[in-house]
């Protein structure tokens, strides 16, 4: 695959963090109900990424799911985000072997989702925050372009919310960012700066921490309009209103199998309805931006 060919980045993407001895289950529940997309990352403190390919393996020998069916992300996290007491890598070592060593880590993770454990690969690798100094994030960077596009599709960054941090990646890099993970949430501003620039780039933005952090926009009209027009839960009119911005994708962490169907099924109403009812749509999604200002 060409480091420049598209790799498409599903609208719900299911995410792993703090799921514990239950990953590897939920996971697979995950993929039996329609997930087409996982986010994990290689920091045991908040994930169990060897449980995460556990499920998917599971996965796809119950079903007729195949691993090129998956979008498996998942990320290169830095010493200061790290159990120092588990990490993937030698904490004293190198940001470039800190990274490769890290990646060697997920690819063996990996390895069960595939027949032949040397043609295990990731989607896309996250730099899981911009590090203390440019320089050993360009590092980073440039050691996680290096994988590309061998054992790794594409590259992102997360937990990046100055803009003129994500654009000066972005000009340095050879391999550009495909996508940006943030908490979109009010005290970013909803991140409207950096969502801008992706949209301009052709990244994708994902965004995390949806419900939790947005007590208000659950409560707010748009929302409570949605989900009493098309029929679905206010999380997941959330969800839909979120995804309506475009260009976006969400990390949901449900640990009920009725919502995760619930969501994948209502975020597809949600689109339907939106396309059905131009004006009614507009004018909804435009009172949503506005809340967002």
């Amino acid at each position: 695959m060409a480091a420049t060919e598209a790799v498409r980045v599903p609208a719900l993407l299911y995410g792993t963090a703090w799921k514990k001895e239950k990953t590897r289950e939920l996971v697979r529940q995950a993929l039996l109900a329609g997930f087409r997309g996982i986010d994990t990352a290689a920091q045991p403190k908040h994930y169990r990424e060897d449980l995460v390919g556990q499920g998917i393996a599971d996965a796809v020998r119950e079903t007729g799911i195949k691993r090129g069916d998956v979008y498996i992300q998942t990320k290169y996290t830095s010493v200061n985000g790290q159990d120092r007491s588990n990490m993937p890598y030698d904490a004293t070592s190198s940001i470039t072997d800190q990274v490769r060593a890290s990646v060697a880590s997920s690819l063996r993770h990996f390895a069960p989702t595939v027949e032949d454990p040397e043609q295990a690969y990731i989607d896309c690798l996250v730099l899981h925050s911009p590090l203390p100094t440019q320089s050993q994030t360009l590092e980073a960077w440039q050691t996680m372009e290096s994988f590309v596009p061998e054992h790794v599709r594409t590259i992102g960054v997360s937990n990046v919310y100055h803009l003129p941090v994500l654009s000066a990646l972005h000009d340095f890099a050879s391999i550009k960012p495909t996508v940006v993970q943030n908490r979109f949430y009010r005290d970013t501003g909803y991140d409207k700066d950096i969502r801008a620039f992706c949209e301009e780039k052709g990244m994708t933005y994902q965004s995390f921490w949806t419900l939790t952090a947005n007590p208000d926009l659950l409560r707010s009209q748009p929302v409570q309009h949605i989900a009493a027009c098309v029929g679905v839960t206010i999380p997941v009119a959330l969800y839909g209103l979120v995804l309506s911005l475009g260009n976006t994708s969400i990390m949901d962490g449900t640990t009920n199998v009725e919502h995760m169907n619930a969501d994948l099924n209502g975020v597809q109403a949600v689109q339907s309805w939106l396309r059905a009812n131009d004006e009614k749509a507009a004018e909804v999604q435009k009172v949503f931006a506005a809340l967002l200002e």
